[in-house]
């Protein structure tokens, strides 16, 4: 049985899903120092160049040569540039299953390019690997996130409290960081879940192997 997913690049009408490149660091490393994705992430801060770096060169290609899931740097299909990540870890090569989570940079927000890069991962991860769920797991306070599991037809299953541990800009005049417990909310995507859903993202389910796009 096949444990781990292939090196390959997803396309829709307006983006290209790939693997990182040593070139995206100074763009990831803006992106990962973004007031929200601090808030909502458990990314180091502040995100150095060195962390870009190491995501890039060793953390990303590991998820997918160990199993655990895939990474893909989201990119404009027009400008090439680094709009966002999508990642596919905790797969349950068993129980045909795996976590989705995503960040988005914070100039191409309200576009729905999360939406889009995550429902073009949802089809591939259904119908070419075979997955029969999908799972999101956001913070309770995290609306936009929230957004996108429903706008992608996801189904809420229940709250697990105290289940994360969230940041918080502290009152002093130093501009830190505190730290504070959070609930998470799971959300769940089936393949039938699809059905209808892709309409409105057009041409979701073009995917090659990165050898031969690159």
């Amino acid at each position: 049985m096949t444990t781990t997913f292939p090196d390959i690049s997803l396309s829709t009408e307006r983006l290209v899903l790939r693997p990182f490149e040593e070139a995206d660091a100074p763009a990831l490393t803006e992106m990962m120092n973004d007031e929200l994705v601090t808030m909502w992430t458990s990314v180091p801060h502040p995100y150095t160049a060195d962390d870009a770096h190491a995501w890039i060169t060793e953390g990303a290609p590991g998820e997918r040569t160990s199993g655990d899931g895939i990474v893909f740097a989201i990119t404009e299909f027009l400008t090439q540039r680094l709009v966002g990540i999508v990642h596919l870890r905790h797969a349950d090569w068993r129980l045909r299953a795996a976590e989705l989570a995503y960040v988005v940079a914070p100039w191409a927000r309200g576009e729905g390019y999360a939406s889009e890069a995550s429902l073009a991962t949802a089809g591939w991860l259904f119908r070419d690997q075979k997955f029969e769920r999908l799972e999101l797991r956001t913070a309770a306070d995290n609306a936009a996130a929230q957004q996108v599991a429903q706008k992608i037809g996801c189904i809420s299953e229940g709250v697990l409290r105290g289940a994360w541990i969230a940041r918080a800009r502290t009152d002093d005049d130093g501009g830190g960081w505190t730290e504070q417990r959070t609930d998470l909310i799971v959300w769940s995507l089936l393949p039938e879940d699809l059905e209808g859903a892709g309409e409105q993202f057009a041409g979701a389910s073009e995917y090659t192997a990165f050898s031969d796009w690159n």
